[in-house]
C-alpha cells in the first residue's frame, strides 16, 4: 500500500493495535539513544582532550557507518524479518551507548560512533518496514505519527542528556542508565510486534496487460529510487540547515542574543513534530503527493520571505513553518520506497535511505561554502531552492506505486 486508504475500510484488530504501540516504542527508543549522546559531546571532548576538528571527525564516523551499512541493511531485514532485526539492533544500540561512555581515546570514541551509526541505520530501515506492515493492516496512514514519536524520543533523550551534563553525572554512568531503561522498553515492545514474514504491498510497476521489458523495469525502478531518495534528501537538508545554520544566522547575521539563537531550530523541531501528529489525517484524506507539495510550498515561501525581509521573529517563525511543511515528506518517501515493485522487503527503504544519506553529507558543506563566498543569508537561499524542487518532485511520486 503506497497510498493509504480512508478510515473505515477495515477496523484494525487487537494484534495490529498492540503492534502499533510496540513499534512506536521502538521509534521512541531509536530517537532517544543517539540524542542522549549529543549533549555530552563537550564532556567527551574535554575528557579525551580533543580539538574541535577531532570531535567533528569522530562524529563524522557515525554518519560514515550509517552510509556504508545502510546499503546492505535492507538485505538483513528481508533475510531475518523487520521485527527481529528492529529489536536486535535496538538492543545493540543500547549496549553500544556504554561503549561510547567508556571510550578512552579518539580511536575508540570514533569506532563506537561508527558502530552507533551502523546500528542506527539498520534500526531505521527495520522500524520503518515493520511500521509500514502495521500500516497496511490499518489501511490508512499511521507512519507520520510514528515519526512524531521518534521526534519526541529525541527531545526526551536530549533533555535528560542536558540534565545529566548539568548535574555532572559521568557520561558512562548516564549512558548505562539510559541503556538499561531503553533496553527494557525495547525488550518489552518486541513481545507485541507482528509475527511471520514481512508482506509486500501490492502495486504493479506498469498498467495491467502492459508488463514492461526487464531493462525498462530496472530503469524505472532506478528512477524511482533516485526520485524518492532526492525527496528525502531535500527534506532532510532543510531540517539539517535549521539545525546547523539557523542559530549562526540569528546570532551573527541578525545580532540576536545567545539565548535566542536556538529558538529557530526549536521551532522547526516542535512544528515538525506537530505536523507529523496531524499529518496522518491529512495524508489519508488528500494523499502524500498533495500534502507534501503544499508543505514544500509553505516551507519555501516562509523561509524565502524571512530572507527577503530579515528579522529575528520572522526567521524563527519561518523555520517553524518549514518544519511544519516538511513533516510528512520523509515518511512519504519511506512509504513509496517500501512499495517499489520487484524488491524484497526492506530493500527499497535501504536504497532510498542511502541516497538520502549521501545528500545529507553534502548539504552542510555546500551552505558553508556559499556563506564563505558571499554571506550566510545567501547560503540559506538553498532552503527555498530545495523547497521548489520538492514541489516538483512531490507531483511525481505517485508514479512509483
Amino acid at each position: 500500500m503506497t497510498s493509504p486508504e480512508r478510515p473505515g475500510a477495515l477496523r484494525p484488530g487487537p494484534a495490529a493495535r498492540r503492534a502499533r504501540a510496540a513499534v512506536a516504542a521502538l521509534f521512541f527508543t531509536n530517537g532517544a539513544v543517539f540524542a542522549s549522546v549529543v549533549p555530552r559531546y563537550p564532556d567527551v571532548k574535554e575528557h579525551l582532550g580533543l580539538s574541535n576538528a577531532g570531535l567533528g571527525s569522530a562524529v563524522a564516523a557515525f554518519w560514515l557507518g550509517a552510509l556504508l551499512v545502510g546499503f546492505g541493511g535492507g538485505l538483513v531485514v528481508s533475510r531475518w524479518g523487520s521485527g527481529r532485526v528492529a529489536t536486535a539492533v535496538t538492543l545493540g544500540a543500547c549496549a553500544n551507548l556504554v561503549v561510547v561512555g567508556l571510550a578512552g581515546s579518539w580511536w575508540s570514541f570514533a569506532a563506537a560512533l561508527f558502530v552507533a551509526g551502523s546500528l542506527d541505520t539498520v534500526a531505521d530501515i527495520a522500524e520503518n518496514a515493520h511500521a509500514l506492515r502495521v500500516e497496511r493492516l490499518y489501511r490508512r496512514s499511521i507512519l507520520n505519527s510514528l515519526h512524531a514519536v521518534w521526534s519526541i524520543g529525541a527531545v526526551t533523550g536530549g533533555v535528560f542528556g542536558s540534565a545529566a551534563a548539568g548535574g555532572d553525572v559521568p557520561p558512562v554512568v548516564h549512558f548505562s542508565i539510559v541503556a538499561v531503561v531503553l533496553g527494557l522498553v525495547a525488550s518489552t515492545a518486541s513481545r507485541f510486534l507482528l509475527t511471520g514474514e514481512d508482506g509486500r504491498p501490492a502495486g504493479p510497476l506498469a498498467r495491467p496487460g502492459a508488463a514492461p521489458a526487464p531493462v525498462r523495469r530496472r530503469v524505472r525502478l532506478g528512477v524511482g529510487v533516485l526520485v524518492l531518495g532526492c525527496l528525502a534528501t531535500l527534506a532532510q537538508g532543510i531540517e539539517d540547515t535549521g539545525a546547523t545554520w539557523s542559530g549562526v544566522y540569528l546570532r551573527e547575521g541578525l545580532g540576536a542574543a545567545p539565548a535566542v539563537g536556538g529558538l529557530a531550530f526549536a521551532a522547526l523541531q516542535s512544528m515538525q513534530t506537530l505536523g507529523r501528529l496531524v499529518g496522518d489525517r491529512l495524508v489519508t484524506r488528500w494523499g502524500d503527493p498533495l500534502v507534501a507539495g503544499a508543505g514544500a510550498a509553505l516551507a519555501g515561501v516562509s523561509v524565502g520571505a524571512a530572507l527577503a525581509v530579515p528579522s529575528t521573529a520572522g526567521t524563527i517563525a519561518a523555520f517553524g513553518a518549514a518544519g511544519l511543511g516538511i513533516a510528512t515528506m520523509i515518511p512519504a518517501a519511506m512509504r513509496y520506497a517500501d512499495g517499489l515493485p520487484g524488491l524484497r522487503a526492506g530493500v527499497g527503504l535501504s536504497l532510498v535511505g542511502s541516497v538520502s544519506r549521501v545528500g545529507s553529507l553534502l548539504a552542510p558543506p555546500l551552505i558553508g561554502a556559499l556563506a564563505d563566498t558571499w554571506t550566510l543569508r545567501t547560503g540559506l537561499l538553498v532552503v527555498p531552492a530545495a523547497a521548489l524542487l520538492l514541489v516538483l518532485l512531490s507531483a511525481t511520486i505517485a508514479r512509483f506505486r
